[in-house]
């Protein structure tokens, strides 16, 4: 049986449906990347998972049941604002969460400045450190490397796996697509529903973009722009999502640039942003 299992989980806030039928699994010594916009409904699951708020239908175990306070114990969990008390010092913070779990603390060194003075990369690892000192074999982690550097994300990253390699199942919500690669699968969100979940392979599997390549490349791009497409660049190579070589041809020609238009393999961002619309 699986840590968790979640089951057309819905929650409504009035009319407002925050996650809609959302079907969801996280095996022991996996990381499931849970990635979407803001607002896609992360965060909502997340806090229904832990128990925190109850679903409007369907059902989510965790454990084989639903959440108790016992189960809790086997749970580690970093929310968005980290759960440390900022008018503590980082060692104070270990201490006290250990005492909460019965575990012994982290010996960790951050120094004697408080939690609030600390750089932000500083905090997530403690931060993280607080929610895994009890050895969980759940971890929950919502967005924990936003906002810091790319080797402190490196570094997070690293603990996680090693968590996982340790047998923890581990969910975690990023936006960060670089990150979500790092997961062994993705459950992609959007507007409280998943659109889109597997491996990185199996989401971006036969997606593909239009190429644009001109010698007026500015030029093409405004045009391209000014019709309405989702368009990104490439140094100077136009990549056209969501479209047609024939239809962007087209419109390009009308507009009397010369372009050579061919076809690419979409990259894991640019498959999401399709999905996302």
């Amino acid at each position: 049986m699986n840590p968790v299992s979640v089951i057309g989980a819905t929650r409504r806030f009035g009319s407002f449906v925050a996650v809609d039928d959302v079907d969801l699994e996280v095996a022991a010594g996996e990381v499931v990347g849970l990635v979407g916009a803001n607002g896609a409904g992360k965060t909502t699951l997340i806090r229904m998972i832990l128990g925190l708020l109850a679903p409007s239908s369907g059902r989510i175990t965790v454990f084989g049941q639903t959440q108790t306070r016992e189960q809790r114990r086997r749970v580690g969990y970093v929310p968005q604002n980290l759960g440390l008390y900022r008018d503590l010092t980082a060692g104070e913070n270990l201490e006290f969460r250990a005492r909460i779990f019965g575990s012994a603390t982290d010996k960790a060194d951050f120094g004697d400045g408080l939690v609030r003075d600390l750089p932000l990369g500083t905090q997530r690892r403690a931060a993280f450190i607080a929610a895994t000192q009890h050895d969980p074999e759940l971890l929950i982690l919502d967005e924990p490397t936003s906002g810091v550097s790319p080797l402190a994300r490196t570094v997070l990253w690293d603990l996680i796996r090693r968590r996982a390699e340790g047998g923890a199942a581990v969910l975690v919500s990023t936006h960060y697509m670089d990150e979500a690669e790092q997961a062994d699968r993705i459950v992609l969100m959007s507007r409280g529903r998943v659109v889109a979940q597997g491996s990185v392979d199996d989401i971006v599997a036969g997606s593909r973009v239009t190429e644009v390549v001109a010698a007026e490349w500015g030029r093409a791009l405004q045009v391209l722009e000014a019709d309405g497409r989702m368009v990104t660049l490439s140094g100077r190579t136009i990549r056209v999502l969501a479209d047609t070589p024939e239809r962007v041809n087209r419109v390009l020609l009308e507009a009397g640039v010369d372009a050579r238009v061919t076809t690419a393999p979409a990259t894991l961002d640019e498959t999401i942003v399709v999905l996302e619309s």
